[in-house]
């Protein structure tokens, strides 16, 4: 099998990963600190960002030394994870996916070392690869500056709030819920409105480990089941005192006269750890119980979303049918779910 059949479809650009030296700047900083930035680079750093993509930095160089450099060219806030040490390209590459909680395929390394890319392309077929002359192609490979969201523009802010939430765990002197009690955690839910659609359609394009079905929306597929009296389009957003983790969660019910169908249910993987999950799927259930009706969930095994038929089973769900990887589930223990005490739910609307 060659290199080129080990490939994974090239998933959505979230994250592009650059190397240093004679990449991002002309020269090689060990030698001498005289170094310039390569022309373009600031420009596709700003349009990568303004387009929703995450920037960040696997440099073989020393740590702080580069960091200082950064800081006078005015970019070293522009870069979220960056591996700058003397390990291997592919390491840094892994560890920046790991902390980004990103999937392989939506990576993509600029380096100008044949080397380097060699390796990576090797250890990492998914990972998209260019030298230090395709500086405009990247951008040919990033989601379309029309179709942002809030989110979208706001997603560097997130992560190093994320990187300051995660500062504060690692020096907080207490126990894991006591820190997540300490976060002043606010979930809100409402059903969906028009101007929630472009990043309810982002939600089922970027989102595949929480995603129950792996299923994506077209903005028309939305607006249709946002107005249709069988269905509910549920959105859910969440901030806590670090700031806001933006719109995070969506959920489609088909609602029979006796049954209700949890058509999707999905979540950023940004909020896995805060029970953002637990707390959507409660509600709905607690909904459907108002409603007098049985409560029912589609799940599809997309290799990748096993956190989600984990958290149906806990909240009382059975596998009632199987087709291959599509699983149908019904609740049979609605009192087995339990909301974490440390959020605090404000709901609009959801009568």
């Amino acid at each position: 099998m060659t290199l080129a059949q080990k490939k994974a479809e090239p998933g959505l650009l979230k994250c592009v990963v650059w190397d240093l030296d004679d990449t991002l700047w002309s020269g090689v900083l060990s030698e001498s600190a005289d170094v310039t930035l390569r022309p373009g680079v600031t420009d596709l750093l700003n349009a990568l960002d303004a387009r929703g993509v995450l920037n960040s930095i696997a440099s073989r160089n020393n740590h702080d030394d580069a960091l200082e450099k950064l800081r006078a060219f005015g970019l070293d806030t522009m870069f979220v994870a960056p591996q700058i040490s003397w390990s291997n390209k592919a390491a840094s590459i892994q560890a920046i996916a790991d902390t980004l909680s990103l999937g392989l395929n939506s990576l993509a390394v600029i380096d100008n070392d044949p080397a380097e890319r060699a390796e990576v392309a090797l250890t990492h077929p998914d990972v998209r690869i260019f030298d230090e002359t395709q500086l405009e192609d990247v951008l040919d490979h990033a989601p379309q500056a029309g179709s942002l969201t809030t989110e979208s523009a706001q997603r560097r802010k997130m992560y190093i709030d994320e990187a300051r939430r995660v500062d504060a765990e690692r020096d907080f002197d207490g126990s894991r819920t006591a820190f997540l009690r300490s976060l002043n955690l606010k979930f809100a839910i409402s059903p969906a409105r028009k101007e929630d659609l472009e990043r309810a359609e982002e939600l089922t394009r970027r989102t595949n480990q929480l995603n129950a079905t792996g299923t994506s929306y077209s903005m028309e597929e939305l607006e249709n089941l946002m107005v249709s009296p069988d269905h509910a389009l549920i959105m859910a957003s969440l901030e806590d005192s670090f700031g806001s983790y933006g719109k995070i969660g969506l959920a489609i019910i088909e609602k029979g006269a006796e049954v209700w169908t949890l058509k999707i249910l999905l979540m950023s993987c940004r909020v896995i750890s805060r029970g953002a999950g637990t707390v959507m799927l409660a509600r709905i259930i607690a909904r459907a119980q108002s409603a007098g009706v049985r409560l029912k969930a589609d799940f599809i095994d997309t290799g990748r979303n096993r956190p989600l038929f984990i958290t149906y089973r806990l909240a009382g769900f059975r596998e009632v049918a199987r087709n291959g990887d599509a699983v149908e589930f019904e609740l049979q223990f609605p009192d087995a779910i339990q909301i974490p005490d440390y959020v605090d739910i404000v709901e609009t609307n959801m009568s």
